[in-house]
C-alpha cells in the first residue's frame, strides 16, 4: 500500500474494475494530502462497494460505514468534489463528479438504495442529513456544471464531451426535484410537515384520477432563493431554447439525451408547488414560457401538470398577460389540431397523436372533475366555455367520422367495432366533462344530429343503406348517455350539476333542451317495437346503445321522487342563482314524472326489455345489459315499483318468466337476475299480503316442477340428460335470484319458497354429487335463501332450517364432495381445485350466515326454546370444513377472505367450541392461521390478529378463575417422534413478536397487533421473558442493547399497566407498542 496516498485520478479510476479497489481507495482517504485524489477515491469505493457489498464481511462493512472526516476534512473534501463538478479537473472528472453526486442522491433515497443490511435508523439519519445540509447544495454544484459547459456546446460545430457533462447535469437536477422532500427548514428540527398546497387561486383538492402521472415538487420555502428568485427558470429555457436552435436541423434532436432530459426537467418545473412561493402569490408568472418552450408531448404533460395544482381559473390566466388568448384556449386548440391528425391519418396505432390526445384528455379532465363540487372560485371561464364548445363539436364530428367508417370495415381486429360500451366509459366520460362545460352549446348540437339521422333513416327506408347511420346513431348514443347522466354505482345519481344550473330560463318545460333530446331518443328506442322496424334498423349491437342508454337515463330522471328532487347544496352560487337553477331542476324531472309523461316512458321501457329479451336470442351482452342495468334500475325505487306491478305489460313479462319456457332461452345468470328483478318489485304493491302473493305466483310454478322431479322413481336414469341438467340449473339460479331479493314483507312468500324444496334440495345434491356445476348451484341457492331468511325465523323455523343445514353438511362430507385425487393431470387438477374453492367457499359462506342468527335476531323467542344450537352446527361445520381447506386453496382471494372471517367470527363468539375441536382440526386451523398471519392482504391480517387475540384472551380468562381454558392445545407436548413441541401461545407470541419487529406490515395493524399480543403476553410471560433475553443477547452494541431492555421493559409495565384483560389495559398496552416500537424499530430493522 506504499505509495498509494500519492495515487493520480487516472490510476485510481482504472482501480474500480479489480478487486482490491475498496482496501486501496481507503487507504487514500485515511493518507492522502490530496483533496482530488480522496474525492476519486470516495468515487472508487462508491463503485466497488456497490458491486461487491454481498461479498463483504461483517467487519469490512462497518469500517466501510464508519469511514468519517473531521469537519475540517469533509470541508476539503466537500470543496474537492465541487471542484471535480466545477470542471476544474477537467471534463472526464467533472462527468464522474457528477454521477458521483448521482449515485450519491440515489443510494440516500430509501426507493432506489442498495440493500446493505443497515439499521433503518441509519438510513433516515443519512436522508435527514442529505436533504438538509447538501441537496440544495448539489443542485446549485449541477446547474452551474452546466452552465459551465454550455457556451463550448453552442459553439462547437462537432459533437464534444461536454454534452454528457450538460446531460448528467440535467440528469442529475431533475432527480433532486423527484425526491421525496421530508423535511421543512421553517418546521421544528425533524418535524415532518404535512403536504403544502397553493394558497391562492391554486387547487386544494386534486381531486384527478390522473394525478398519478405527475409528481408535485414541494422542496419547501428554503428553496425559494435557488428555484423562483434567482432566475433559474429563465435559464433553463434559455439553455434549451439555444441548444434547439443550435441542433434542431439535426434529424436526432428530439430524441437526444441532452434534449430529453432538459424537457423532463422543464415539464418537472410545472409540477412545483407548496410553500415555496410567497404567501398570496403562484407560479402564474413563471408559467408561460414553460408551456410554450417543449415540444409537443412534453408540452401537453406540461399543461396537464399545470392542471394537477391549479383551478381552471388561474389555469386560463397562465397566458393572459402576453396573448390574447388564455390557456383553456390553446388547450382546446392543442387538442383539436391531434384530432384532426386522428381523423386524417385514421391510423388505430399507439402513435404520438393518440398519446397527445390522452395526455390533452387527462387535462380536461383534472381541471373539470371537481368544478361542480369546490364553489364559486371554480366556476369555468367563459372563454374557456367556447374552447370547451369548438372542441366538442370537432369531438363528435371525429367520433362520427369513425363509426360511418366503421360500418364496411371487414377488419375483425378493428379497435371501433372490438371497444365494448365499458371499455370506452373513460374516454367518453372525458368527452361528457367537456361537453358539459359548455352544455348550452352541447344539448342542442346532440339534438341536431340525433334528429338530422334519425330523419335520414326514414327518408331513405327502403332506398339507401342504413348502416352507416345505424353506426352514427350508436356513437351518438353512448356520448348523448355520458353527457345527461352518470353512473348510479349503486346510488340513484344526481342530474348532473351543470345542467342543473343552466337552461334557467326556460318557461314551458316541454321545450327544454334536455326535455327534447331525451324525448327524440325516447321516440327513436319506441321504433324499435315495430317489428318491420326491428328487423331492418336495429341490429343487435344498436340496442345493446339504445338499452345501455335508457338504463342510465331512467336512473337520473325517470320519476324522480319529490324529496330527491330538492338539493340543499348551493355549490357557491348567489341565491337568486340557486333559485332560478332549483326551478329549473325541478320542472325539468317533474316532466318525466309520475304527474306528466313518466307513467307512459316507464311502460314503453318495460315494453322495449321483454321485447330484447324475446326477439333477440343468443346475444348475451344484449339480455345482460337488459337484465343487470335497466331492469334492474327500474326496481331500485319504491314509486317506480308502485306502477310497474300496475302495467299490463310488466304482468306480461311476470307471467312469462313464471310460467313460459320463451325466457329459458337465456342464460342461467340472466334468469337469476331477472327474478331478482321481478322479486323485487313485489315491494310496489299494495301491502304485504299481496307482495307475499305475487312472489307465491311467480315461483310456484318452479318449486313444483323440482319437487315433482325429486319424487320420481326413475330419477337417477333421466336426471343425467342434458336437457334436465338445463332445466334444473335455470330453475336453482331463479330461486337464487327470488331469495336474493328478499325484504321484510316478502320475507314470509320466500321461507316458503325454500321450506317446499328443501327435501328435494338433499336429493338432487345426492343425485347430481358428480356434477360440479349443478352441486354449486345447489349450494349457492342454500346460502343465499339462508343469508335472508336467518335473522327473520321464528324458533321453530329456525330448528327447522338448522337441522336442513346439518343434513346438507352431512350428505356433502359423506359423498367425499369437494376431496381431489392426487392422480388428475395437472390440467384437470387445476379445474377440480377450482372447483373445490366454490363449494368450500359456499360452505364457508353457510355457515356464516347461521352464525348471524346470534348476532341479529328479529325474532320474537329464544332459538333455545327449540332446543337448537348454532355453535353446534358451527363446531359440526368446522369438523367437515376445515379439513377441506389447503394453503393452496387459501391461495385465492376470497376463499381466504371469507374463511379468515369466519374463523375470526367463530373465535370471537364461540371459543369454547373451538377449543373442543380435535386435535388434527385444531392443527390445521392452526396451519392456516400461522399462513394468514403473513399474508399480504392486510385485512386477512387483521382478522388473523382478532383470532390470536379471542384465543389467548379466553385461555387466559378461564384459567384466571381455576378451568382449563385451551387446555391441552395450550402447552408443549411431545410428538411421536420425542421432539418436544411448544403450545400454540408461546408459538404465536413468537411469530407475532418477530412479525412486529423484523417483518413488513402495515402501520394500521399495530393496534389490533397489540391487542393480541397483551393477552399473549400474559399467558406466557416466562416464554416472553426468555424471548426477551434472547434478543438482548443478540445486540453486540451495548447503548443499543441497553435501549433495548429498557423498551421490552417499558412495554410491559408503562402507564400503569396491570394484568387485567378490560378496555383499559388494552388501551394502555395500545400504547405501549406503539412507543415501544419506535424506539426499537431503527435500530433492529435492516435496510
Amino acid at each position: 500500500m506504499q505509495g498509494s496516498s500519492d495515487r493520480g485520478p487516472a490510476d485510481l479510476t482504472q482501480l474500480q474494475a479489480t478487486m482490491q479497489a475498496i482496501e486501496i481507495a481507503c487507504s487514500s482517504i485515511q493518507n492522502s494530502q490530496v483533496a482530488n485524489a480522496r474525492f476519486q477515491a470516495a468515487a472508487a469505493i462508491r463503485d466497488a462497494a456497490i458491486r461487491e457489498w454481498g461479498l463483504l464481511t461483517s467487519d469490512d462493512k462497518k469500517s466501510l460505514i464508519r469511514l468519517d472526516f473531521a469537519a475540517a476534512e469533509k470541508e476539503a473534501f466537500m470543496y474537492e468534489v465541487k471542484q471535480a463538478v466545477l470542471g476544474v479537473h477537467g471534463v472526464d472528472v467533472q462527468f464522474t463528479g457528477i454521477n458521483f453526486l448521482e449515485s450519491l442522491v440515489s443510494e440516500f433515497s430509501p426507493s432506489t438504495s442498495t440493500a446493505m443490511g443497515l439499521p433503518r435508523e441509519f438510513h433516515e439519519q443519512c436522508l435527514k442529513s442529505l436533504e438538509l445540509e447538501y441537496l440544495k447544495t448539489f443542485y446549485c454544484w449541477a446547474q452551474d456544471a452546466a452552465v459551465s459547459v454550455t457556451s463550448r456546446i453552442i459553439e462547437s460545430h462537432s459533437a464534444v464531451p461536454e454534452v454528457k457533462v450538460c446531460t448528467a447535469a440535467l440528469r442529475l437536477m431533475l432527480q433532486i426535484l423527484n425526491w421525496d422532500f421530508r423535511y421543512n427548514t421553517n418546521m421544528a428540527k425533524g418535524a415532518k410537515p404535512s403536504m403544502d398546497v397553493f394558497n391562492d387561486g391554486v387547487r386544494h383538492d386534486i381531486a384527478s384520477p390522473k394525478r398519478s402521472e405527475c409528481i408535485l415538487v414541494q422542496p419547501g420555502p428554503s428553496w425559494r432563493d435557488v428555484l423562483i428568485s434567482s432566475g433559474h427558470i429563465g435559464w433553463l429555457l434559455g439553455l434549451y431554447g439555444a441548444l434547439r436552435q443550435k441542433f434542431s436541423c439535426e434529424g436526432y434532436w428530439l430524441d437526444c439525451p441532452v434534449a430529453v432530459s432538459a424537457r423532463k426537467l422543464i415539464v418537472q418545473f410545472c409540477s412545483l408547488t407548496g410553500t415555496i412561493f410567497p404567501s398570496g402569490k403562484n407560479l402564474t408568472s413563471l408559467s408561460l414560457p414553460l408551456i410554450i418552450s417543449s415540444e409537443m408531448l412534453d408540452g401537453c404533460r406540461a399543461l396537464l401538470s399545470m392542471a394537477t395544482v391549479t383551478t381552471p381559473t388561474v389555469f386560463d390566466q397562465l397566458l393572459k398577460s402576453v396573448s390574447p388568448f388564455g390557456t383553456l384556449t390553446l388547450l382546446s386548440t392543442l387538442m383539436c389540431e391531434v384530432i384532426k391528425v386522428l381523423m386524417t391519418k385514421n391510423t388505430e396505432e399507439e402513435t404520438w397523436s393518440w398519446m397527445a390526445r390522452d395526455i390533452l384528455l387527462d387535462t380536461w379532465t383534472t381541471l373539470l372533475i371537481p368544478m361542480h363540487s369546490i364553489g364559486e372560485n371554480a366556476r369555468f371561464p367563459s372563454e374557456g366555455i367556447n374552447a370547451a364548445a369548438n372542441l366538442f363539436a370537432l369531438i363528435v364530428e371525429a367520433e362520427l367520422r369513425a363509426a360511418s367508417a366503421s360500418a364496411f370495415n371487414d377488419d375483425e381486429d378493428s379497435q371501433y367495432l372490438q371497444a365494448s360500451i365499458s371499455a370506452m366509459d373513460e374516454r367518453l366520460s372525458s368527452y361528457a366533462l367537456i361537453a358539459r362545460a359548455a352544455i348550452d352549446v352541447a344539448i342542442p348540437l346532440l339534438t341536431r344530429l340525433f334528429t338530422e339521422r334519425f330523419a335520414r333513416l326514414h327518408q331513405g327506408k327502403g332506398i339507401t343503406d342504413p348502416t352507416e347511420t345505424l353506426e352514427e346513431l350508436y356513437s351518438l348514443l353512448l356520448i348523448t348517455g355520458h353527457v345527461l347522466a352518470d353512473e348510479g354505482e349503486g346510488e340513484t345519481p344526481s342530474v348532473p350539476m351543470a345542467i342543473q344550473t343552466h337552461f334557467v330560463d326556460i318557461v314551458e318545460t316541454h321545450k327544454h333542451p334536455v326535455v327534447v333530446l331525451s324525448s327524440t331518443i325516447i321516440r327513436f328506442a319506441e321504433q324499435s317495437l315495430d317489428q318491420e322496424m326491428r328487423m331492418s334498423v336495429f341490429s343487435p349491437r344498436l340496442m345493446e346503445a339504445v338499452i345501455w342508454f335508457l338504463a342510465r337515463w331512467s336512473s337520473t330522471y325517470l320519476m324522480v321522487p319529490e324529496e330527491c328532487r330538492e338539493d340543499n347544496c348551493n355549490s357557491g352560487y348567489d341565491h337568486e342563482s340557486w333559485l332560478r337553477s332549483q326551478h329549473s331542476r325541478k320542472a325539468l324531472l317533474s316532466f318525466f314524472g309520475q304527474h306528466n309523461q313518466g307513467k307512459p316512458v316507464l311502460d314503453v321501457i318495460v315494453r322495449i326489455s321483454m321485447m330484447t329479451l324475446i326477439s333477440y336470442p343468443g346475444e348475451k351482452d344484449l339480455q345482460a345489459l337488459t337484465c343487470y342495468q335497466l331492469l334492474h334500475s327500474l326496481v331500485r325505487r319504491k314509486n317506480v315499483c308502485t306502477h310497474l306491478v300496475a302495467f299490463d305489460s310488466w304482468r306480461e313479462l311476470a307471467n312469462t318468466f313464471a310460467n313460459g319456457r320463451t325466457l329459458f332461452s337465456l342464460h342461467s345468470t340472466h334468469q337469476r337476475s331477472l327474478a331478482q328483478t321481478l322479486v323485487l318489485s313485489a315491494s310496489g304493491m299494495r301491502n304485504s299480503e299481496a307482495s307475499n302473493q305475487y312472489v307465491r305466483d311467480l315461483t310456484s310454478h318452479m318449486t313444483a316442477y323440482l319437487v315433482e322431479m325429486s319424487n320420481k322413481n326413475d330419477l337417477k336414469n333421466f336426471s343425467q340428460q342434458p336437457d334436465i341438467i338445463l332445466s334444473v340449473s335455470c330453475l336453482l339460479e331463479r330461486l337464487r335470484g327470488a331469495a336474493r331479493a328478499l325484504e321484510p314483507r316478502t320475507q314470509k312468500a320466500i321461507y316458503e319458497m325454500g321450506f317446499s324444496v328443501m327435501n328435494s334440495v338433499l336429493v338432487l345434491l345426492e343425485v347430481y354429487k358428480h356434477e360440479f356445476a349443478v352441486v354449486y348451484l345447489l349450494l349457492k341457492f342454500v346460502v343465499d335463501w339462508v343469508d335472508g331468511e336467518i335473522i327473520y325465523l321464528e324458533a321453530q323455523e329456525t330448528a327447522i332450517v338448522v337441522d336442513f343445514c346439518m343434513r346438507l353438511l352431512q350428505l356433502y362430507s359423506s359423498h367425499n364432495i369437494g376431496k381431489i385425487s392426487v392422480s388428475l393431470s395437472s390440467s384437470l387438477l387445476s379445474e377440480a381445485k377450482t372447483e373445490m374453492y366454490k363449494d368450500l367457499r359456499a360452505l364457508l359462506q353457510l355457515i356464516a350466515n347461521l352464525c348471524s342468527k346470534d348476532m341479529v335476531d328479529f325474532s320474537s323467542d329464544s332459538i333455545e326454546t327449540q332446543g337448537t344450537s348454532i355453535s353446534q352446527v358451527v363446531y359440526f361445520g368446522l369438523h367437515i370444513v376445515t379439513p377441506l381447506i389447503s394453503l393452496d386453496l387459501l391461495k385465492y382471494p376470497k376463499l381466504c377472505h371469507d374463511y379468515f372471517s369466519l374463523l375470526s367470527h367463530m373465535l370471537e363468539v364461540y371459543p369454547e367450541m373451538v377449543a373442543q375441536l380435535n386435535n388434527e382440526a385444531f392443527a390445521h386451523v392452526l396451519g392456516t392461521l400461522d399462513f394468514g398471519l403473513h399474508h399480504q392482504d392486510t385485512e386477512v391480517v387483521d382478522m388473523c390478529l382478532k383470532v390470536l387475540k379471542a384465543l389467548a384472551s379466553y385461555h387466559y380468562k378461564e384459567t384466571s378463575i381455576g378451568k382449563i381454558g385451551l387446555g391441552s392445545h395450550a402447552s408443549g407436548f411431545k410428538d411421536s417422534d420425542g421432539k418436544f413441541q411448544e403450545g400454540i401461545l408461546s408459538r404465536f407470541l413468537r411469530s407475532l413478536l418477530q412479525l412486529l419487529l423484523f417483518e413488513d406490515y402495515s402501520t394500521d395493524l399495530v393496534g389490533i397487533a397489540a391487542d393480541a399480543l397483551f393477552p399473549l403476553i400474559l399467558c406466557e410471560q416466562g416464554v416472553y421473558q426468555r424471548l426477551g433475553q434472547e434478543l438482548a443477547d443478540s445486540q453486540a452494541n451495548p447503548t443499543l442493547k441497553s435501549r433495548l431492555v429498557n423498551a421490552l421493559q417499558s412495554l410491559t409495565s408503562s402507564n400503569q399497566l396491570s394484568p387485567t384483560l378490560d378496555r383499559i389495559n388494552y388501551q394502555r398496552f395500545r400504547k405501549n407498542l406503539h412507543s415501544f416500537l419506535i424506539e426499537v424499530h431503527g435500530f433492529l430493522r435492516t435496510m
